[in-house]
């Protein structure tokens, strides 16, 4: 072997980073083979070649055997032999294969579960296993010069753990995907002759069941009537909003007596409170916070802001993305970034006043990644950026240097009005120190005035403002908010939680950016729902998510996940095919003509025990018997006024509308 040292990047991009970084010039000298670029770099008398990879260069592949199901003989190929898209990176592996007389191999992908793999794969299978006895690892959390000298001076073993993580994750993945895959297109081939290709994964199917489950909520709801009350009240020419005590009411009754006791009245001030309060900042971003608000306050979707974030790590402009961290640990020179980021004509002054306190320490988050710290500028200066890479750098900016600052102090002044025995609250607001709020522009909180009042004075209702109004649809899923769901229920993880839901969308079971099921995804559900609900369960992916992480703490080796994914889908895949024949008619049935006597009034879904309906119309109907206790509770109301009423409203789910027209046209010619 010469003295040759041979390091491995995730990325193109990432590749020319890592050469300028380490050459002691900062002048590395490159080479075009085929459209692929080498590095070349000199360093303490040691020659350095940087290559990089384009992505997964290797993946899972059936080992042998036809194509049928069950499937668990594996073995990992080059990617581009499996998937015709991915054709270039045979270019890549024959370029880095050209440096296999290497002494050291590095691997200098993102330090997370997907950039280990990358690397292990490239070292284990283009040089060997014996590689890898002189392999190590370059540790580092943000791509500029200072962060990739420090990873170079101290170089790691290679992270087998996280390496086996991921490992065992993409083996799992795979198992479940294809084998899950297989048997619902061989379900479609044993009932019509022809295979289709359908698709559900570990992760997937809990997802898909969560947009599910929502849809139904959706069509079976039933709008239920309550009131809001609106007070005004004028003090020395000015008009102030008074808050009633309780935020709605739900009998009309009570809305009659409030109207006649209040309009038009006084009430005294009973009491006058006035509350110190903090606010404290929020801690940096992790992945999932930075999703959420990009998408709440600039209209980027999760997918577009996670590879906005990638492009700014790759220019050394932010830390690394896919963290689920919100601490920065002391090891990171705060007020280096700080003195960068003075030299940035946006956040000058913000950066300056920061750098001027006694101790500059950022508010700490209770998630934690051992691998990265939060998402936070580095304080290099931006070259020009694409409108939305702006836009998402000055969100993370602001919101680490608001991290940085104090808690906001305001003081809020309650009055208490007693109106004939009825409650309502003069409320205002006066900052005392904005403190963090004048570091985030996005928080736009406002004072609000009120007038000077005392125990005792008298307050004149001068509007009183009844208005009925009803329960409203739920609303549908955003990615962020499905992505916020996953989190919760800890299925998926940081980087695929994005990638799962764009799955979806490109099977055809999700639709829209308010997400909907299509009928193909409503099927698929329904039908796993009666034959191996398993594959739908939250606990099951779960368990294997907590299991994966177990295998990256040392805890779980990757043999047992192996034999343990084995273990979990031998009895569904039996399942499956024991009623390949019955599970391949309903996932053909995506609708139907005729109805017949076991066969739902509305649709051509089985019915119910004691039932004229399918579940579905049967969940609606019984919600429109339960809606009905409380617009009689609410309004004093009949049966036939309200389903009458009910028919012609807005916001009613749509199987409850298909139960009403059906109970309307039953009714003809009868009572109802």
């Amino acid at each position: 072997m010469t003295d040759r040292v041979l390091v491995i990047a995730e990325k193109p991009s990432a590749a020319r980073r890592l050469a300028q970084a380490l050459d002691e010039n900062s002048s590395p000298r490159s080479e075009n083979w085929k459209g692929v670029i080498t590095y070349f770099c000199k360093r303490n008398d040691k020659e350095i070649v940087v290559v990089s990879a384009i992505g997964h260069l290797y993946s899972i592949s059936q080992d042998g055997g036809r194509f049928t199901y069950p499937v668990y003989k594996i073995k990992w190929v080059p990617t581009h032999t499996v998937d015709r898209s991915r054709k270039r990176g045979k270019q890549y592996l024959d370029v880095i294969k050209r440096f296999k007389s290497s002494s050291i191999f590095i691997s200098a992908c993102d330090y997370d579960l997907e950039g280990s793999l990358i690397a292990y794969n490239i070292i284990r299978y283009c040089f060997g296993e014996k590689s890898l006895e002189c392999s190590k690892r370059m540790r580092f959390s943000a791509l500029t010069d200072e962060d990739l000298q420090k990873a170079w001076d101290n170089l790691e073993p290679l992270d087998t753990s996280v390496i086996s993580a991921g490992k065992s994750r993409h083996e799992t993945d795979w198992l479940f995907g294809i084998n899950l895959s297989r048997a619902l297109g061989f379900s479609v081939k044993a009932a019509s002759g022809s295979y289709k290709t359908l698709s559900i994964g570990r992760v997937q199917g809990p997802t898909l069941k969560f947009v599910y489950g929502r849809e139904v909520d959706i069509r079976c709801h039933v709008p239920i009537p309550y009131w809001s009350i609106n007070a005004e009240t004028i003090i020395e020419g000015q008009t102030y909003q008074l808050e009633y005590e309780k935020k709605k009411l739900e009998r009309e009754i009570h809305v009659k007596k409030l109207s006649s006791e209040c309009r038009g009245k006084s009430g005294q001030v009973t009491s006058v409170e006035i509350t110190e309060r903090y606010e404290h900042p929020n801690p940096p971003f992790n992945l999932s916070d930075l999703q959420r608000e990009a998408y709440k306050y600039l209209k980027i979707n999760p997918s577009n802001s996670l590879k906005l974030a990638e492009s700014l790590y790759l220019k050394a402009l932010i830390s690394y993305p896919r963290t689920n961290s919100q601490k920065i640990p002391q090891t990171i020179d705060i007020k280096n970034i700080l003195k960068r980021l003075t030299t940035n004509p946006d956040f000058t002054q913000h950066a300056t006043n920061l750098l001027v306190q006694e101790k500059v320490s950022p508010k700490q988050g209770k998630k934690d990644d051992p691998a990265h710290p939060a998402i936070h500028p580095t304080g290099k200066k931006p070259p020009k950026l694409v409108e939305r890479e702006k836009r998402l750098y000055d969100l993370i900016t602001w919101r680490f240097l608001s991290s940085l600052s104090d808690p906001a102090i305001s003081n809020q002044t309650t009055a208490t009005i007693n109106v004939n025995g009825h409650i309502f609250y003069l409320i205002g607001r006066k900052f005392v120190d904005k403190g963090w709020m004048q570091y985030y522009p996005y928080d736009t909180r406002k004072e609000k005035d009120i007038p000077t009042i005392e125990e005792g004075d008298l307050v004149s209702i001068t509007r009183l403002s009844i208005r009925r109004k009803y329960s409203k649809l739920p609303v549908r899923f955003n990615s962020s908010r499905l992505i916020g769901v996953m989190e919760r229920e800890r299925i998926g993880t940081k980087a695929t939680r994005t990638s799962v839901i764009d799955t979806l969308f490109r099977r055809g079971y999700i639709r829209g950016e308010s997400i909907q099921i299509t009928e193909l995804g409503f099927t698929v559900v329904e039908t796993l729902n009666d034959f191996c609900p398993e594959i739908l369960s939250v606990e099951l992916t779960r368990e294997m998510e907590e299991n994966i992480e177990k295998v990256q703490s040392g805890g779980l080796g990757e043999k047992e996940i192996f034999e343990s994914t084995i273990k979990t889908l031998n009895p569904i895949l039996s399942t499956i095919k024991e009623n390949e024949v019955e599970i391949g008619m309903k996932l053909l049935i995506l609708s139907a003509s005729g109805i017949n006597s076991n066969e739902c009034r509305i649709c051509h879904r089985d019915i119910m025990d004691q039932s004229v309906y399918c579940e579905y119309h049967q969940m609606a109907y019984s919600n429109i018997e339960k809606g009905y206790e409380n617009w009689r509770y609410a309004l004093d109301i009949n049966w036939v006024d309200y389903i009458t009423r009910t028919s012609k409203m807005k916001g009613v789910g749509l199987w409850v509308k298909e139960v009403i027209g059906n109970i309307l046209k039953q009714s003809q010619g009868s009572d109802v």
